[in-house]
């Protein structure tokens, strides 16, 4: 793992346990990318309940209870779409702060409305407290998702303090 991304998944690591948070990730374009960075992490046992790698429109529905309609409606890289992730995984975790993500990595998928390097990501607490943002990343495929890796632990950071 890259300095900055183990930095970042350290700070969060700790700040996560002096609060004495659980975190569960919701991930689609990034793959697992949040869950291993912050699990490269010696003890993250102890903060990190589980991760949803949700690729398909089906494993959003049948792991996280994304609506079909959502889907038809607004796409899965939507806030709507990234709204119902986030609470599926608080839903059907241990945790009580959950980061979801689905995107556009590229090189392919885009369209005008939704070019490569958009991605939504959500972040909420089991308090009900919900952040949603819409982000346009530059770069290629492993650079859009390595750019929303380092977003999403931020946020998480920024909500949990």
């Amino acid at each position: 793992m890259d300095q900055e991304l183990e930095q970042l998944a350290r700070k969060l690591g700790e700040q996560l346990a002096a609060k004495g948070l659980v975190m569960t990730t919701a991930e689609s374009c990034t793959g697992g990318w949040v869950a291993k960075a912050l699990t490269d992490i010696a003890g993250s046992s102890g903060c990190f309940d589980r991760g949803f790698i949700t690729y398909s429109n089906e494993a959003k529905q049948e792991m996280l209870g994304v609506s079909e309609d959502t889907l038809e409606r607004h796409g899965a890289v939507s806030e709507e779409t990234v709204r119902e992730m986030t609470q599926g995984a608080l839903d059907n975790s241990q945790a009580n702060v959950a980061v979801s993500i689905s995107g556009i990595a590229g090189p392919g998928g885009g369209t005008s409305e939704k070019p490569v390097g958009t991605v939504c990501l959500a972040w909420g607490r089991d308090n009900g407290e919900l952040v949603i943002g819409t982000y346009s990343f530059k770069g290629d495929r492993d650079q859009v998702r390595r750019q929303a890796v380092i977003t999403a632990l931020n946020g998480v950071l920024k909500i949990i303090d």
